[in-house]
């Protein structure tokens, strides 16, 4: 298993493995570990790793990439539909992002930086409305707390009280 990984050694204490979009096995190790720690610890983590790598193919199946028209067609709808939404969540928690981008992020669906701007992956579109509503609320929940913490969800719950059900919408 372990010829099928790369390895990138850093100045880092533990070992870490992280299965990556395009299916290859990234094993990050510390510049000090020997070869033969880091074959057990990948042979340990054999079957974690083969379900990780189950479930992209599964996502890649339900989530097809799509062609360039029905991009263009998500791009659209996510320029109408997302600024109006962020409208109409921000006067109700009482925040304003700076600014709103729409973006091609294949790996968040939202973010918000500490210039209080938002960004958008077009790919969200895909999904059904209540989950883009929960992605718009928790961005814009960081407009009040940089984090995840209790205070933020309770900013999340405050005005989606079924947020757990919508963010699960995202896994699915």
């Amino acid at each position: 298993m372990k010829d099928a990984c790369t390895i990138r050694r850093s100045h880092r204490k533990s070992l870490a493995i992280e299965v990556l979009q395009d299916g290859r096995v990234l094993v990050r190790a510390p510049f000090a570990a020997p070869e033969e720690t880091i074959c057990r610890f990948v042979e340990a983590h054999a079957d974690w790793i083969a379900a990780a790598l189950e479930r992209q193919r599964l996502h890649r199946e339900a989530f097809p990439e799509p062609s360039l028209e029905e991009r263009e067609q998500l791009m659209e709808r996510a320029r109408r539909i997302l600024p109006e939404r962020v409208r109409f969540y921000s006067a109700r928690m009482g925040v304003q992002p700076a600014y709103v981008h729409i973006t091609s992020a294949k790996t968040r669906f939202g973010s918000c930086n500490t210039k209080r701007g938002i960004c958008f992956s077009w790919r969200l579109m895909r999904y059904p409305a209540e989950a883009i509503d929960y992605v718009v609320v928790h961005e814009l929940a960081h407009l009040l707390h940089m984090d995840h913490s209790v205070a933020f969800y309770a900013a999340v719950a405050a005005v989606l009280p079924d947020y757990r059900e919508r963010r699960a919408l995202l896994r699915h």
